[in-house]
């Protein structure tokens, strides 16, 4: 028989399935995959809940529902100062990870050149190499995750068609700074490339920062993809809702994308979410809080069993160096190790790295989105395990 496609059967399984599995074999405290405990504020269920009972529950328009798309565009108003046509440059998703594959299949050409900043999310370069894209490597280095401006440079050429990039970063929590921002953008505007950001956690950031878009720097209005995620926002991550916000001749391919990916997303998520998108401030505000609470609470646990804990200016997540425990063996060993032998599981952070090149392998991350006993039930299994 005909070989299927070689990219995609090559493909392991993803990091967050096999470790998720692992943890539910050895009934361990699962802080690997990120998804919150909560359940998602009462008023944005509720009305999800009712659209469902009540609202038109045939197809939608395939660029969403209208008040999903007004709600979007005041949103991006409310917090980044940006005007927004909702009818021409906004677009509803079956989730953040399908709004990357309508950009990255909308926008590459085979033999584009796409500039991408490890450690990175997983699905990022199956997707580019996939749209036939030419993936260019830039790292980061812990503990800062400082942005390495030369070596960014030089990856950007004339060939370079877009950058992508998340922020705030998973897995290393990273926020990046205007600074930095005006940077990507300078090189954007040198080379005649385009941006997709994917914005998922910009209302999951810490230590009075501030999530900056890069579409409000200078001359990046119309070069910049923005994506957003309410099932980070609010919690709901099963819903898998999210929304590319885009200049109309950006817009027009990727939408054409989407209209032969998943076409449309389910009416009443998409209710539900625009009844998010317009909680009042204290909402947004108060998530992020709660946020920083628990990752102050992970963190200075862990820090006391005696992990080095990198800083975490963002996201559901901490990275760890476990190396001071006196562990050996790499990454995935570990993770293994203290799933099976502890009963609480963390992510390897090599599996944020493209294979063929070497990744730190002495790194762990734990999520922080849980209930607080969840949390201590995890740090209390750590903590008997290493004082053996």
């Amino acid at each position: 028989m005909k070989s299927a496609n070689s990219l995609m059967s090559s493909l392991g399984t993803t990091v967050f399935e096999v470790m998720s599995a692992l943890a539910r074999e050895h009934k361990s405290v699962n802080l690997g995959q990120g998804f919150p405990d909560d359940k998602g504020p009462d008023e944005v269920r509720a009305a999800a809940a009712d659209y469902l009972l009540n609202g038109h529950n045939q197809y939608p328009p395939m660029m969403g529902i209208a008040e999903l798309r007004q709600a979007v565009a005041e949103h991006a108003k409310r917090f980044q100062g940006l005007e927004v046509d909702w009818q021409s440059e906004v677009l509803v998703t079956s989730g953040a990870t399908e709004a990357l594959g309508d950009c990255l299949f909308g926008l590459i050409e085979p033999g584009d050149e796409v500039v991408l900043i490890e450690p990175l999310y997983d699905s990022y370069l199956p997707m580019v190499r996939r749209a036939g894209g030419i993936p260019k490597l830039v790292r980061l280095e812990p503990p800062t995750w400082r942005l390495p401006k030369e070596e960014l440079a030089a990856a950007f050429s004339d060939r370079t068609k877009l950058i992508l990039f998340n922020t705030p970063m998973n897995p290393c929590s990273k926020v990046f700074d205007e600074e930095e921002l005006d940077f990507i953008a300078g090189l954007c505007l040198k080379h005649d490339a385009y941006a997709i950001c994917d914005e998922v956690y910009e209302h999951i950031i810490f230590d009075d920062r501030r999530h900056v878009s890069l579409m409000t720097r200078p001359n990046m209005r119309n070069r910049t993809v923005r994506i957003g995620s309410a099932g980070k926002s609010f919690s709901l991550t099963g819903w898998k809702v999210g929304y590319i916000t885009a200049a109309p001749d950006l817009m027009r391919s990727i939408a054409k994308t989407h209209q032969f990916m998943t076409f449309t997303t389910p009416p009443n998520l998409q209710w539900g979410a625009a009844t998010g998108l317009r909680l009042g401030d204290s909402y947004f505000t108060g998530l992020a809080q709660d946020m920083q609470r628990k990752r102050d609470r992970l963190a200075g646990a862990l820090s006391e069993i005696g992990f080095e804990v990198l800083p975490a200016h963002g996201t559901y997540f901490v990275t760890t160096d476990f190396r001071p425990l006196g562990f050996n063996g790499t990454d995935e060993d570990f993770c293994r190790h203290i799933t099976v032998e502890a009963g609480v599981t963390a992510v390897p952070v090599s599996a944020f790295y493209d294979e063929s090149v070497q990744a730190p392998r002495h790194f762990a991350r734990f999520c922080f989105c849980k209930h607080d006993a969840t949390l201590d039930s995890a740090v209390e299994r750590l903590a008997a395990h290493f004082r053996r």
